[in-house]
C-alpha cells in the first residue's frame, strides 16, 4: 500500500494546530504524525500551502441533498447523490436521515443504506430514524398521519441494519419505557425530539437510554420556570449529547450560547437538518406531496413551519465561529469529533491521531473548502 504525506499545513491534532506536523496515510487509515523534518526522503508528498488541515465534518441530520430528499427516494443512487452534494462542503461522514413515514419506506430506506455502505459509498456511515414515534403537538414539519407507537416487529425493523450506525429520534412521552430499552439493547443511538413531554417525562426516557437531543430548542417543550421540559432536562443533564442547527434561523445565537454555557465542552455538536437544494441549482423541492422553496435561504412549508434548513456544514462551522465567537478549533471539533463520540464511532473518526480513518478537510484562511478525503482518497467535488 502507498503512502502519503500531508505537509505544510496547520493540522488540528487532539492538542490543537500544529504548523509543523506532517500527517501520514497509508490506505485509509492515518499511521502516524510526525514533524515535517523527520519524514522520510523518499515518501510521496502533498502540500496543503498552508491551509487548515481538519477532520472531515460528520453531520448525523442528512435529510438530503444535491437536489434528492430521502424520503422521496430511498435508494442508493439517491444516497450517492446526497453525500456527493454534501462532500463540496466538507462532510465526509453522514446519516442519512428518514423523516416520518410508512412502513415499506422505512424497510426500502434501511435497506439502501446497508446496500451502499456494502458498496462503499464514500460518506454513508449509518441511518437516521426522525420518526415516526413523535408528539402531534411538536411535530414541525412532519406529517401526523404517519405518527405510530412501536410493536416488536418494527422496532425489529428499525434496528436491522447490520453494518453501520442507527440513530432513532422519538417522543420518549409517546413511546414506552420498555420499548426505548429494547431499541438501545438492539444497538440503536435514540435522541430525543419533536417532543411535547415534561421535565419528569425527559428525565424517565434518559434512564431508559436515551442518549441525546435532536436540533436542540426546535420541536421540543420548552424551558419554564416552573416546568423545565425537554430543553431545561437537556440543558441540565450533563451525560447527554444535543445537536444544534446553527443557521442563526433555527435557534437565536444568544441561546445557542447558552447551552454551550449549560453543557459539558465536548456533548454540542453541528448538524444542518439539510435538504434537497444543498449542493443543488434548484431551491425548491418535495415533501409529503408539497413543493418547498428555500426563500432568503430559510425553508419553510405552507403552514410557516420549519422544513430542514439550507444550512450545510461548512457554512455551520463558519457560523459558530462568527455568531458563537468560538474558535475555529472548537468549531470543527462540534463539526466532527464531538458527533463521531456521539455516535459512538469516537475510536475511528472524528480526530486526526494515528489509526483514525483518513478522513480530512483542508480549509483556506477565509474558511473556504480546498480538498476533501475520505478514507484516505482526495475527493472531486
Amino acid at each position: 500500500m502507498s503512502r502519503i504525506a500531508l505537509i505544510n499545513g496547520q493540522v488540528l491534532t487532539v492538542d490543537g494546530f500544529d504548523p509543523g506536523c506532517a500527517v501520514l496515510i497509508e490506505g485509509d487509515r492515518i499511521v502516524a504524525l510526525v514533524p515535517q523534518t523527520e519524514l522520510p526522503g523518499d515518501i510521496a508528498r502533498h502540500d496543503l500551502d498552508g491551509a487548515y488541515l481538519l477532520p472531515g465534518f460528520i453531520d448525523a441530520q442528512v435529510n438530503g441533498g444535491g437536489g434528492v430528499l430521502f424520503n422521496n427516494a430511498p435508494t442508493v443512487e439517491a444516497l450517492r447523490t446526497i453525500a456527493q452534494a454534501h462532500r463540496r462542503f466538507g462532510t465526509t461522514g453522514m446519516l442519512p436521515t428518514l423523516i416520518s413515514d410508512d412502513v415499506d419506506v422505512m424497510r426500502n430506506a434501511v435497506a439502501a443504506v446497508h446496500d451502499a455502505i456494502d458498496q462503499g459509498v464514500p460518506g454513508v456511515l449509518g441511518i437516521h430514524l426522525e420518526g415516526p414515534y413523535l408528539a402531534p403537538a411538536r411535530k414541525g414539519t412532519h406529517n401526523a398521519d404517519k405518527f405510530r407507537i412501536p410493536d416488536e416487529a418494527e422496532i425489529t425493523l428499525a434496528t436491522s441494519l447490520s453494518n453501520g450506525v442507527t440513530l432513532l429520534t422519538l417522543a420518549p412521552e409517546r413511546v414506552p419505557a420498555d420499548s426505548i430499552r429494547a431499541l438501545v439493547q438492539r444497538g440503536g443511538i435514540v435522541a430525543a425530539g419533536h417532543t411535547a413531554a415534561t421535565y419528569d417525562e425527559i428525565r424517565a426516557g434518559l434512564a431508559a437510554g436515551i442518549r441525546g437531543f435532536t436540533h436542540l430548542y426546535n420541536a421540543m417543550s420548552p424551558l419554564q420556570g416552573r416546568e423545565p421540559g425537554a430543553v431545561g432536562a437537556a440543558l441540565e443533564d450533563p451525560d447527554s449529547w444535543c445537536g444544534i442547527i446553527a443557521d442563526g434561523v433555527h435557534v437565536h445565537p444568544a441561546s445557542l450560547r447558552v447551552a454551550l454555557a449549560a453543557k459539558p465542552r465536548g456533548k454540542l455538536f453541528l448538524v444542518t437538518d439539510a435538504m434537497p437544494p444543498v449542493g443543488a441549482d434548484d431551491p425548491s423541492y418535495e415533501l409529503y406531496g408539497e413543493v418547498i422553496t428555500v426563500q432568503d435561504g430559510v425553508v419553510r412549508n405552507a403552514a410557516g413551519a420549519l422544513a430542514g434548513s439550507a444550512l450545510d456544514m461548512l457554512t455551520a462551522v463558519r457560523n459558530t465561529v462568527k455568531l458563537l465567537g468560538l474558535p475555529l478549533e472548537e468549531a470543527a471539533r462540534m463539526a466532527a469529533t464531538y458527533p463521531a463520540d456521539f455516535l459512538g464511532l469516537g475510536k475511528t473518526h472524528g480526530r486526526i491521531a494515528s489509526n483514525y480513518h483518513a478522513d480530512l478537510v483542508a480549509l483556506d484562511a477565509d474558511l473556504q473548502l480546498k480538498a476533501t478525503w475520505i478514507g484516505g482518497s482526495r475527493q472531486t467535488h
